[in-house]
């Protein structure tokens, strides 16, 4: 198609509240080669439910709408439907012609947009009866159409045809009981040309019935002049249409005492003796008839006219309807003298006039009901004269389907860029949002996230497998609507071509070398500078770091990184224009390091025996296991070694030699040797007063580490370190607050003597 045979739409201002007829614009075609794209943009100036901030631009040679209006103007209105998501509003627009930055700038989405123009809507079809279901839409084509039942292709033939114009015909709809087949269920429209798939919103079909009454109306007895209320209650599809008959014969509305519900409820005041009969529902919609059983109305004389104090024979329901229906809140009363019904709201907020209406003597109709007539509602029966009533406590909601605040934007950008998709849309109650990729459920993954409630879709590292139609779609308990973008990769020359021979090797256990190809002379030219791209492997993208180099380096070196682990690497050039598509990723890993040392505790269980438990390592690297070893300081020789696997801490020393004081040892070891080593000197000299509830003394000779003991005294020189434990063994069951006389070895004594006091 040409867009010189499809005129454009012109609209200009004669005036503050007139408008001039549509006119043809100039053929695109006309127009300098040099301004090879127009865009029209839209100063958002109105409500937003009929604008967009913004609109895509159409290319050279292709059909596009103009719309040119000059300021103060009437409220806004939709004038141009190009689009049923796409509202071109009566506000301040400008025509922008422009040339491009480059030669090569395309405008990829100057194609008229795959959109449904006309999507099937709840239908209930009748048995044995045709039924007819729309789906018109408009786009590039070849379009291909297919529809869906469940979720299923529906095969096309005698039963089933779909027509030019995208109709689904059923010749004859059926339900067979036998085989439970039938042809209600939701059915979809899904249109396709080369740039993606379209999916409609979900249409109900149901098939009409009408089953038996669920309740019958039961005979009564009422006074003269009192109250009486018949009702029957059937589930038809679609509702049905309710009537009533006195002693077979249909029952005149004209009488102002006879009110009819749309539910089924007859409501009769002032009974006379006359309203006494047979009374009987009858039920009818598209698919049957059917009648009730018949109920007896007696009506017997008053008697004395003695007060009866209010009665509410039947209060409003709890009702839920969406927005435009009507509601019917009932309320009837009785008592002597007649009670008068009122309604108010809970809240306290005015009722209000306007689509209200009192049906009988206090049944509250509120027609084309809004959001602002939810609430619950207060029926009074007030006795006149009177502070005596009685009240009946109903709660309606108002239900409203999805509308669309900001709906996705169609886009176009190069390999290896980022598209942001938003869509916000508001109901009631709050629309879940889903979205789907060529008609099918979108799962993020890799590069493609959802966030903030799914009302952001974004997509990191284009490729050409992210090139597709994304439709956002908002559902409630009200109803369903889809929006829809395409997602274009631009195929502008000027961006770099990817780097190549992207190589990783090892340094040590926190460094990473990368390497990559020179480009060739006409494309380093264009290049301002690299991007690195590292995470660890199986991390989300949010976790990438990122690390710019110069455009004359084709080597990099990443430190700080964590020892055994492997990473996920990729590189991207950048001219000004923009980044070229990313290279191929790569994997390499950092060389093992050994674990950090461990640290641990001992506790004295006895004279012979200890208790040694201890933590993990804190710092990265790969851990195989632990290795205890353990002597008595007496004995330069190791008495005891025990080998435990990575997830065991604790470990039992026992036989050991009574009231002698050892050195434990441990590391943590992995493939690429042990860690530093912690020890610890643990006296079993208070094994007795252990076992009463005491811990043991220990020294610990790690300057690194400190100890629970009664006193720690840290030494350069570890004999000096094992001369004090031995003291303090000797000290510690004294626990007089007198000095002890000096030992022989007096400088000892004095070395000792002149540490600092522990406490």
């Amino acid at each position: 198609m040409q867009s010189s045979n499809v005129p454009s739409l012109f609209i200009t201002n004669t005036g503050s509240d007139s408008f001039s007829t549509y006119t043809s614009l100039p053929s695109l075609s006309s127009l300098p080669s040099s301004h090879s794209c127009v865009h029209h943009s839209l100063r958002v100036n109105a409500s937003p439910e009929f604008c967009l901030p913004e609109s895509p631009g159409y290319c050279f040679g292709q059909v596009f709408p103009v719309i040119i209006i000059a300021t103060s103007l009437p409220p806004p209105r939709p004038y141009y439907h190009h689009n049923p998501h796409l509202h071109i509003c009566l506000l301040s627009v400008s025509v922008c012609v422009f040339k491009p930055a480059s030669p090569s700038e395309t405008c990829v989405l100057g194609a008229l947009e795959l959109a449904f123009l006309k999507e099937p809507g709840d239908v209930i079809a009748v048995r044995g009866r045709p039924l007819m279901l729309d789906c018109q839409v408009e786009g590039e084509g070849p379009i291909a159409i297919t529809w869906r039942l469940n979720g299923v292709p529906i095969a096309t033939g005698t039963r089933a045809t779909v027509l030019t114009n995208g109709t689904l015909l059923i010749r004859n709809f059926s339900k067979r009981r036998e085989s439970n087949e039938t042809d209600a269920g939701e059915y979809e429209c899904a249109v396709q040309n080369r740039y993606g798939m379209l999916v409609s919103r979900k249409a109900r079909v149901q098939l009409a019935s009408l089953p038996k009454f669920l309740s019958h109306p039961e005979s009564m007895h009422v006074d003269v002049g009192g109250v009486a209320r018949l009702t029957c209650q059937v589930n038809g599809i679609p509702e049905a249409n309710i009537t009533w008959q006195k002693d077979r014969c249909s029952l005149s509305t004209d009488n102002h005492r006879y009110t009819l519900l749309p539910n089924g409820v007859l409501q009769i005041t002032g009974v006379q003796r006359t309203d006494s009969g047979l009374f009987r529902c009858i039920a009818s919609n598209i698919a049957n008839t059917r009648y009730s059983h018949e109920a007896q109305l007696t009506v017997t004389a008053a008697g004395s006219r003695i007060y009866k104090e209010p009665v509410i024979l039947s209060g409003p329901q709890n009702l839920t309807i969406n927005v435009h229906q009507t509601a019917i809140l009932e309320c009837v009363a009785t008592g002597n003298p007649r009670p008068i019904v009122s309604w108010s709201r809970l809240d306290g907020r005015s009722i209000g006039v306007e689509g209200i209406q009192v049906l009988g003597t206090g049944n509250l109709m509120i027609s084309d009901a809004t959001l602002q007539h939810s609430g619950v509602y207060v029926c009074s029966a007030n006795r006149p004269g009177s502070r005596s009533r009685r009240t009946a406590l109903g709660r309606l909601i108002v239900q409203a389907p999805p509308e669309f605040v900001q709906w996705p934007q169609s886009v176009s950008r190069p390999a290896g860029a980022s598209a942001v998709f938003s869509c916000t849309a508001s109901g009631v109650p709050d629309p879940h949002l889903i979205w789907l990729k060529n008609g099918k459920l979108l799962i993020p993954s890799g590069n493609v996230k959802l966030t903030n409630g799914n009302t952001t879709l974004a997509i990191t590292r284009i490729t050409p497998e992210d090139e597709a139609i994304y439709q956002c779609i908002a559902e409630n308990s009200a109803g369903t609507n889809q929006a829809s973008a395409r997602l274009a990769i631009s195929q502008g020359s000027e961006l770099p071509e990817a780097p190549s021979g992207l190589q990783a090797a090892a340094l040590s256990s926190s460094s990473l070398q990368l390497t990559w190809d020179q480009p060739a002379e006409h494309v380093s030219q264009q290049i301002i500078g690299y991007v690195l791209h590292i995470r660890k492997l199986g991390e989300p993208d949010s976790a990438e770091l990122q690390e710019a180099v110069s455009k004359t380096t084709f080597k990099h070196e990443f430190s700080n990184l964590e020892a055994a682990t492997t990473y996920s690497i990729y590189l991207k050039a950048y001219s000004a224009l923009g980044g070229s598509q990313q290279s191929d990723s790569i994997m390499a890993s950092t060389l093992g390091g050994v674990p950090s040392p461990p640290s641990f505790f001992t506790k004295v269980l006895n004279q012979t025996a200890m208790q040694v438990y201890w933590e993990l390592p804190s710092k990265p690297g790969k851990l195989e296991g632990f290795r205890l070893e353990y002597r008595s300081v007496s004995n330069p020789e190791v008495q005891g070694q025990e080998t435990f696997p990575a997830h065991i801490n604790t470990h039992t020393i026992s036989h050991l030699e009574p009231a002698a004081i050892y050195e434990i040892q441990l590391v943590a070891f992995n493939g690429n040797g042990d860690s530093p080593s912690n020890r610890r000197l643990v006296s079993l000299a208070e094994g007795e007063r252990a076992a009463a509830g005491r811990t043991g003394s220990s020294c610990n000779c790690d300057q690194a580490d400190s100890s629970t003991s009664a006193l720690l005294v840290g030494l350069h020189s570890g004999l000096a370190c094992i001369l004090c434990c031995l003291l303090l063994v000797l000290l510690a069951p004294d626990k007089t607050p007198h000095i002890s006389p000096p030992p022989p070895d007096a400088g000892l004594w004095r070395l000792l003597s002149s540490l600092p006091h522990l406490g």
